[in-house]
């Protein structure tokens, strides 16, 4: 193993959204990362949280399958779940079983406390929570989703990384592990420290596509081209859009006035007549190079090729599925490229041999029905 967590031991509970992401971007990193699955399955190079990962598939009603997950999880650092509160207690597989060493990452949406903790919710009903969802979208039609890129993978799996590292951090001080409580709807809020800023200051309006970051600036926008392609503008500094109106040859009394939000609707109007006189090939050729902060909305299968992603590899290919590269980037421990993902349960003899069971105990298991 390579990376800056290649000597952290992850144990990881099957699930979905943001705990299985938080397992990937550690084990890109370098990190042992080892699932436990309900049940067997071929490997699916399109899973692509699970690229680095081990797995073992094991009947956890079974007492001789807690064994082995206890066992797994007493050689780990860290422990990933994302069920509902009280379910990993059920199990047998609470915290209050678990070495005291254990940093117990706990991933939900709403908490582990609260009226709202033992209801069921997605990443559409966290961020409708928070205050976000309201803010996003254009002022006459409802809300626009942002994917699942907010709440889950925002303020859940980025959080629970955050959280699971810096109780890492705190053990080599205390020598304690502790219980991470992982909410989307703890994280989501803590990344609008800027929006809450703003509000309190009587710069930003609670009406959508009325403020200068949610797209009622004509210079913080996006523009249909003449092919029916979008380009990007993103010139919020008066330098920068100085830049924009000179290339793109925009009437406009300049700077001075950019920031009068009684000029946005007309501006906004103007704006897209003019970009909607060129394809976006040629508008990506006039601001090449230059400050104007203007880039192209390239689809999925585009990005992967342009000059900038090609050139810093930002995405590969394995097994023909395209894919991000490992990132954050590091001068001297570098991880290297994650392995493909493999088959659910395939590594269940390497994980029972590094325990100790010999091959007669594994396929009395196998027999028993413990390994699914």
């Amino acid at each position: 193993m390579s990376g800056p967590l290649a000597s952290l031991k992850v144990v990881e509970f099957s699930g979905l959204g943001p705990a299985p992401l938080a397992g990937q971007l550690l084990a890109d990193l370098g990190a042992e990362v080892i699932v436990i699955d309900r049940r067997s399955a071929p490997a699916d190079p399109t899973d692509i949280n699970r690229r680095g990962k081990k797995s073992i598939a094991l009947d956890l009603k079974k007492e001789a399958g807690l064994t082995v997950a206890k066992a797994m999880i007493a050689r780990a650092d860290i422990l990933i779940e994302g069920y509902r509160p009280g379910v990993m207690e059920r199990l047998g597989l609470g915290p209050d079983v678990c070495p005291d060493t254990l940093v117990y990452g706990r991933m939900t949406g709403w908490g582990q406390d609260g009226p709202w903790s033992h209801t069921a919710g997605h990443d559409i009903n966290y961020l409708s929570l928070t205050g976000a969802l309201h803010a996003i979208g254009p002022a006459d039609r409802p809300p626009v989703v942002p994917l699942n890129l907010v709440a889950d993978f925002g303020g859940g799996t980025m959080f629970l990384i955050f959280g699971l590292l810096s109780a890492i951090i705190e053990r080599n001080v205390s020598g304690k592990g502790q219980v991470v409580d992982a909410a989307m709807v703890d994280g989501v809020p803590a990344m609008m420290g800027l929006i809450h800023s703003l509000q309190a200051q009587g710069k930003w309006g609670t009406q959508r596509e009325s403020n200068w970051l949610d797209g009622a600036a004509p210079f913080y926008r996006c523009y249909e081209c003449a092919d029916g392609k979008f380009i990007s503008v993103g010139a919020l500094e008066p330098q920068f859009f100085e830049e924009l109106l000179e290339i793109a040859e925009i009437p406009h009394p300049g700077p001075k006035v950019q920031h009068n939000s009684s000029r946005w609707p007309s501006d906004c109007a103007s704006f897209a007549e003019i970009f909607k006189t060129r394809s976006r090939a040629e508008w990506e050729k006039l601001f090449e190079g230059t400050d104007a902060c203007v880039a192209p909305v390239l689809d999925y299968k585009e990005a992967p090729n342009h000059q900038q992603n090609a050139k810093r590899e930002v995405f590969f290919k394995d097994q023909d599925v395209s894919q991000a590269s490992p990132a954050p980037r590091f001068s001297r421990s570098t991880p290297q490229r994650p392995a493909s993902p493999g088959a659910l349960g395939g590594d269940a003899d390497a994980i029972l041999t590094s325990l100790g069971y010999d091959t007669d105990a594994i396929q009395k298991m196998r027999e028993n029905g413990l390994l699914t």
